[in-house]
């Protein structure tokens, strides 16, 4: 497994150079393949790179955006991962990009699922980049502890692209990419910021059962590409 800790001094040129380090890899996959496939994830921690990276010098049209994981709720919602997406990364030159979202309007997740896994599928495998967060709890995409998918979303063998998930600490329901799109992606970046995060991730590179910190799923998973990016 290729594992690398980035650290930086604080959170603006932590963004700054993931932003860098991903526009290389996506450049280099429009210019290698004709067109790149990033991966993102929501909450509060990527907004800085999200804004960093929309105003990269990119062939933004060939490059396609998508969600590592979405709540099922409406694009409207303050609590949407597709609104955050679109509110702070594609803008600027990043406003040429193409937008693939897991929330489909339907009656429940399991039809939202079907649409999701047949735009995810038209993408290809495997994806250029992924970028990862991690809670607090140890959880990473929708891999909650205790999440009623979870064996199934962390398991190799899984042949889905996208399955639901509901959790106690997950609020909504919610959709995820399965743990074989993620680790089998071209470069995985798990993008971590503060002192506590970074004590969760030095307990999860130890002992311990892979359902009770689920980011552990990727980080023990081999071979992988990953990259850490943590700023205090």
């Amino acid at each position: 497994m290729q594992q690398t800790l980035n650290s930086f001094a604080d959170g603006n040129a932590l963004a700054e150079a993931l932003a860098t380090r991903v526009a290389a890899e996506l450049q280099a996959a429009c210019d290698a393949r004709g067109k790149a496939v990033l991966a993102v994830s929501g909450g509060t921690t990527p907004a800085r790179f999200f804004k960093a990276l929309s105003v990269k010098d990119l062939p933004w049209s060939k490059i396609t955006v998508t969600l590592v994981d979405e709540r099922f709720v409406p694009p409207s919602n303050d609590r949407s991962n597709q609104k955050l997406v679109t509110d702070l990364l594609l803008q600027n030159a990043a406003a040429k990009a193409n937008f693939v979202g897991l929330y489909h309007a339907s009656a429940d997740t399991e039809e939202a699922v079907q649409l999701a896994t047949t735009a995810i599928a038209a993408l290809g495998q495997p994806f250029d980049v992924t970028i990862l967060g991690m809670g607090g709890d140890g959880h990473t995409a929708s891999f909650f502890p205790g999440g009623d998918r979870l064996a199934d979303a962390i398991s190799m063998t899984q042949p889905a692209l996208v399955l639901p998930m509901q959790a106690e600490g997950a609020g909504e329901p919610r959709l995820t990419l399965t743990l074989p799109v993620i680790v089998h992606s071209r470069l995985v970046v798990l993008h971590i910021e503060g002192d506590g995060k970074k004590a969760v991730l030095d307990k999860a590179l130890g002992d311990g059962a892979t359902a009770d910190m689920p980011i552990r799923a990727v980080l023990r998973h081999t071979p992988i590409n990953l990259e850490i990016f943590w700023a205090p």
